[in-house]
C-alpha cells in the first residue's frame, strides 16, 4: 500500500495531543480584541478542542499525526 499523504492545510492548524485530542487555534485574535470584555479575551487565549463529528474528517487528512 502506498504512503498516504498530509494535507498540509489541516496540519498547520491543528496538533494532536499525547492524550488523542485535537486542538485548534481560536480563531478572531489578532486584532480588534479591545472592544471584547474580559471573558471572551480570556478564553481566546486557550486553544480549542476539535468537535468529534470534525474530528474523524481532519483525522483522515493527517494520517500521520
Amino acid at each position: 500500500m502506498a504512503k498516504l499523504k498530509t494535507r498540509k492545510s489541516i496540519s498547520k492548524r491543528i496538533h494532536k495531543t499525547k492524550s488523542g485530542k485535537l486542538l485548534k487555534r481560536v480563531s478572531g485574535q489578532d486584532h480588534f480584541n479591545s472592544k471584547e470584555n474580559g471573558k471572551t479575551k480570556r478564553n481566546k487565549r486557550r486553544d480549542k478542542q476539535v468537535s468529534d463529528s470534525h474530528a474523524k474528517t481532519v483525522r483522515r487528512a493527517m494520517p500521520y499525526a
